[in-house]
């Protein structure tokens, strides 16, 4: 039984999948053909195995545990933020939570209404308008018609396609549906608040307006339970975070602690280099294939301190197996506090048009000119978009480097100064 205080509970819970087995391949144009033949029924059988499993099945090469043995409680009107890599164990965390799935073991407690902004845009009907579509996904995240009706005039405005709110969903632009559905959700008046990486999706205008909408859920001491890849955002709305690593919990304390542990790997050493050469393993999609991410020094060589009057070059080496429309190669650079310095992309110093990345091998580097850091630890994590339509990589892999505070580009600049960057600006006497 949860106390008053308490608006969840989570103990001991699992959560296991069955990932689907390499087929086997027949080199005769009979054993295909029998293979077809048997496909139907092979398939009606690999269903039934990917969602049952024995009593005693508990390890195998086609099992992997999404998570392991997890326990956190919640307070009522706490503001909670998850961190870790694609793949951790986050959104499946809020799945169970959501009572989307259900856990292997262990067990959950709720107390009180529960709204979830897990998939943004689920439930929109591509044939039906704006309008209608509102109402619809409204009834299908809990609202009732009538605080659809309520509250429908404030969503339309929050979202800004008031303009086309009578057109078709499927005449809208991606970013135009996700701020209509995002309006939706952020508009809900539940106890319990779940939210999952809505905040990378639209432009840089609208994610400042999430960001607010998200503020004003938390001031209103609501339970909120924030998984999100903007550590930036984390540290403005949770006092409180929880990394996942593996499934399993790595650190749950306060908000300033577990990003500085999350974005330099704790006690364990950031590489200066990552290399993929196998193709099954490289990140990406279909159309971008990573091949290595470096931090180099002005020698070209790989490098994890510097002085602040050195340049720093980051260096993405890739291979676009397809063309992609509006490719933009980017990076974040966060400093040790989780802080976000900067994003910057490798089209942004080209304002004429968009540059083309050719297909096939490419090689691009960003150089941090000397002087523009302060002494610190810093965090580079790549990111990959198609604008406006989807990330193709986001906030992963990272690499880590540490500047030391260099004196010698002024001698009046002796220590270090407040702040992430110490620039030496240039200084007129004006009339």
């Amino acid at each position: 039984m949860l106390s008053d205080n308490t608006a969840i509970r989570v103990e001991n819970i699992s959560k296991r999948y069955r990932i689907g087995a390499q087929e086997e391949r027949h080199r005769t144009l009979v054993g295909n053909m029998l293979k077809l033949a048997a496909q139907p029924l092979r398939n009606a059988r690999n269903l039934r195995k990917l969602t049952k499993f024995a009593a005693d099945e508990v390890e195998g090469p086609d099992i992997v545990w999404a998570l392991n043995d997890i326990s956190f409680d919640v307070q009522r009107g706490e503001v909670i933020g998850i961190v870790g890599h694609n793949g951790a164990g986050k959104s499946t965390i809020l799945k169970i939570l959501s009572r989307i799935t259900f856990p292997t073991n262990g067990r959950v407690e709720i107390k009180g209404r529960v709204g979830s902004l897990l998939e943004v845009g689920t439930g929109f009907h591509p044939e039906l308008t704006g309008r209608e579509n509102v109402y619809l996904n409204g009834t299908i995240l809990g609202m009732s018609r009538t605080e659809v009706e309520r509250k429908f005039d404030e969503i339309v405005e929050f979202s800004g396609v008031a303009k086309f709110i009578d057109t078709p969903v499927k005449r809208y632009s991606s970013g135009m549906s996700v701020r209509l559905a995002f309006s939706v959700a952020a508009h809900l008046d539940p106890e319990i608040l779940l939210v999952d990486e809505v905040l990378s999706v639209g432009d840089a205008g609208f994610q400042s307006k999430c960001i607010g909408k998200m503020q004003d859920v938390a001031s209103e001491g609501r339970t909120v339970i924030f998984v999100s890849h903007v550590m930036q955002a984390i540290r403005n709305l949770c006092d409180r975070t929880i990394h996942i690593d593996k499934g399993r919990i790595i650190d749950d304390g306060p908000t300033q602690q577990v990003i500085r542990n999350y974005l330099t790997g704790g006690s364990q050493r950031q590489l200066a280099e990552k290399v993929w050469d196998n193709k099954d393993t490289q990140p990406g999609d279909s159309g971008f294939r990573l091949l290595g991410l470096r931090i180099l020094d002005s020698g070209g060589n790989t490098a994890q301190a510097f002085r602040t009057s050195e340049p720093i070059r980051i260096q993405v080496e890739f291979e676009l197996d397809k063309l992609i429309h509006e490719i933009g190669v980017g990076y974040d650079l966060f400093s040790a506090d989780g802080s976000m310095v900067y994003r910057s992309y490798h089209y942004d110093d080209i304002p004429e048009r968009w540059p083309t990345i050719q297909l096939g091998y490419n090689r691009l580097e960003c150089i941090i000119p000397a002087g523009m850091l302060n002494g610190g630890s810093y965090v580079v994590r790549l990111c990959v978009l198609q604008q406006d339509i989807k990330w193709i990589l986001n906030g992963t892999p990272e690499l880590g480097f540490d500047v030391e505070f260099d004196h010698s580009k002024s001698p009046f600049f002796f220590k270090l100064r407040r702040g992430v960057i110490a620039p030496v600006l240039e200084w007129r006497r004006s009339s």
